[in-house]
């Protein structure tokens, strides 16, 4: 193997091995999603290290850009940010219908559950969506000596497949972080999507594989990826950079007097933005006040339920759209109750953030959230699509200043003793290292 470390010095680590690292990430900043930011976090402090650090993804801003012509899209293809080279790539969404995307995500599930077509065929076809071909020629010809590419999220599989392939020619290694999203336990409408055969043959093959959390890596041991080739490694925050945010600012800024429930992310219906919704509707319709404010890209389809609601609704709905990083600390400050009640979320970091200020937070019985908020101590968790569960915790935080604060304070105490990067990279970088030094390697089937 080909390896380009070198010894370089740092504080408290004299031997630290510097490498030339490869993150290949659907989006990345500016954007700050939760994946987003967490692969950030990762490849800014490994740079701090003196790591040569690139990150290659798309030219995305909305995720709906992966399918829809139109959608917002970032000019610069290449830069440098937080000593980390960034190259983007533009998508190019596949002819006719926005629909087509979808088909081909559905054709690419039915092939890989119903028919013998091999591996290499499925990843060829998810190629297709999302369609990034500079991206796939680049990596194509990748020549440069390289020690790690990193993969992010198994549902890009595409991409991830080509930085395997990369690896393996080049003699690097292949380090994964999947992001699994296993959705409901009774429901594989979102699961099935992340986990399909030849994902998990990419997982299984992987130096190294990341998880968020227990449950992620119970089934990917479940699923054939050997144990001792994960490591549980939760995004985590940083106090300095989060805390600081002005309430009565955000306040006078977006004209917001009452009390408000927060949804802080893409607003869509896996993510429970429709179903909070409908539970904010039921709260007003008995008198409690209180007013939505969601931050963040919306997707079409809740833009049009907002439009069902009534003028006098409506002006207790403040949609803010994309918010700055000072924008977003003094939301946090101002915010009564943070709410998530999504299917698709592996970890949740938004929970963490909240929690950092004292805020209590309501999640779904989903995905990995179960596995970060404590039901009744941190938090609230309510099956995902149950309004009525999730109204009901909701009224019960906003009629109760004790309970807020007693709930908002247990998490506050969670985030600083086990979830700030000051305790959590430590693991990355030991799991990372040790990728590197282990010698032989395993071929993706065909």
């Amino acid at each position: 193997m080909a390896l380009v470390t070198e010894r370089i010095e740092a504080a408290g680590r004299a031997t630290l091995v510097a490498m030339r690292i490869v993150h290949v990430v659907q989006r990345y900043w500016p954007y700050d999603g939760g994946s987003e930011r967490h692969a950030r976090a990762i490849a800014e402090r490994q740079a701090s290290e003196g790591h040569s650090v690139t990150v290659l993804t798309t030219d995305a801003w909305d995720l709906e850009a992966f399918w829809r012509p139109g959608k917002q899209r970032i000019a610069t293809h290449h830069e440098w940010r937080g000593g980390v080279e960034i190259r983007r790539f533009a998508v190019r969404t596949v002819p006719g219908s926005p629909l087509a995307y979808l088909a081909l995500r559905r054709t690419t599930l039915e092939l890989a559950r119903r028919s013998p077509l091999p591996s290499r065929l499925l990843f060829r076809l998810a190629r297709l969506a999302p369609r990034v071909p500079e991206l796939y020629k680049t990596l194509g010809r990748w020549h440069e000596p390289t020690d790690v590419f990193f993969g992010w999220n198994i549902c890009f599989e595409g991409m991830l497949a080509a930085a395997y392939r990369t690896a393996r020619r080049v003699g690097a290694r292949f380090v994964a972080q999947p992001l699994l999203h296993l959705g409901e336990p009774d429901d594989d409408t979102v699961r099935r999507y992340y986990t399909m055969r030849h994902q998990m043959a990419l997982l299984r093959v992987a130096d190294h594989v990341f998880a968020q959390t227990d449950l992620e890596r119970g089934y990917l041991v479940a699923r054939g990826v050997a144990e001792a080739r994960i490591t549980i490694a939760p995004p985590a925050v940083e106090p300095g950079e989060l805390l600081g945010g002005d309430g009565e600012r955000f306040r006078q800024r977006r004209s917001v007097a009452r009390p408000f429930v927060c949804f802080l992310g893409t607003a869509a219906y896996d993510k429970g933005a429709v179903h909070l919704v409908a539970a904010l509707r039921r709260l007003w319709a008995r008198g409690v006040d209180a007013d939505l404010v969601v931050a963040g890209p919306m997707f079409d389809h809740v833009r049009a339920v907002l439009a069902t609601l009534r003028p006098d609704e409506r002006a207790r709905c403040h949609t803010l759209g994309y918010v700055s990083e000072e924008e977003k600390r003094d939301l946090l400050a101002a915010l009564g109750a943070l709410a998530l009640p999504s299917r698709t979320d592996s970890f949740g970091i938004v929970f963490l953030e909240a929690w950092l200020y004292g805020k209590p937070v309501v999640g779904a019985r989903a995905g990995g959230i179960p596995e970060v908020v404590a039901d009744g101590v941190d938090g609230f968790l309510v099956p995902f699509g149950d309004v009525e569960g999730l109204a009901a915790s909701l009224a019960a935080l906003l009629a109760d200043t004790a309970l807020r604060a007693r709930v908002g304070e247990a998490g506050r105490v969670k985030v600083l003793t086990g979830h700030t990067w000051e305790a959590r990279y430590a693991t990355v970088r030991a799991a990372l290292e040790g990728a590197v030094a282990r010698r032989g390697t395993v071929a993706l089937p065909a």
